[in-house]
């Protein structure tokens, strides 16, 4: 797979508004889809529709399959509930038409250490999907430590960052306090919509949303590396 793996520091952060500004800042250099292989809580909220709206995105730009759990529990929790166990191989397993000329936006659950089943972290599945990864985390008190810990997991396993997004009212230092001691870019700073729609997220995206390129740089660098 080609693209990027959006996780976040904890869950209900803002992954899948980012998701969907992520669709609207590269569509027009990139062939994307989104993906999100494991859903709890569909009952109550379903970020694929959410990606789909938010977005713009047209049908082929969108994979709605994976596993998809009735209870917002992690996903562990959510699957023994329903009698269920999360195989890793079967949450990977895409049509291979699918992965042609495509770059992926994959959506974790939760954070990166957050279990899938009784060995497996959401971690390994970004380790066999082998993308590599942008947080994103909240504006608040207690943030740099929350995140200099997802990065810190991320690197004992040799994943791949590509940069930060910090969602909510900007705090004086963090941003600085991160790029300094995670050696990470900060890709930008997304507000609290008061109004969420597709036209404010787009918009937010193409002014906003990783200014230099650093993203498109990465996916460059991921191409050559394949090749």
């Amino acid at each position: 797979m080609r693209g990027l793996f959006v996780t976040g520091t904890d869950t209900n952060v803002g992954k899948t508004v980012v998701c969907a500004a992520l669709m609207h800042r590269y569509r027009q250099q990139y062939a994307l889809r989104y993906w999100k292989p494991v859903q709890t809580g569909i009952e109550e909220a379903d970020d694929t529709s959410t990606v789909r709206q938010l977005g713009d995105c047209v049908d082929v730009e969108i994979l709605d399959q994976g596993v998809r759990l009735k209870r917002p529990l992690s996903p562990h929790a959510a699957a023994e509930l329903e009698g269920e166990t999360i195989e890793l191989a079967r949450v990977c397993r895409i049509p291979g038409g699918m992965l042609q000329n495509v770059h992926w936006i994959v959506e974790g659950a939760g954070g990166v250490l957050v279990p899938l089943n009784d060995k497996a972290l959401m971690i390994n599945l970004m380790k066999v999907l082998e993308l590599p990864v942008v947080i994103v985390a909240r504006a608040e008190l207690g943030t740099i430590n929350h995140t200099l810990l997802t990065i810190e997991a991320l690197k004992q396993r040799e994943v791949p960052i590509v940069g930060l997004v910090i969602v909510g009212d900007p705090q004086p230092g963090t941003r600085t306090a991160i790029e300094k001691h995670g050696q990470v870019s900060v890709l930008g700073e997304m507000p609290r919509f008061v109004e969420l729609n597709s036209d404010v997220v787009g918009d937010w995206a193409r002014e906003n949303l990783d200014p230099r390129s650093h993203v498109s740089s990465f996916l460059q660098w991921q191409l050559a590396k394949r090749a």
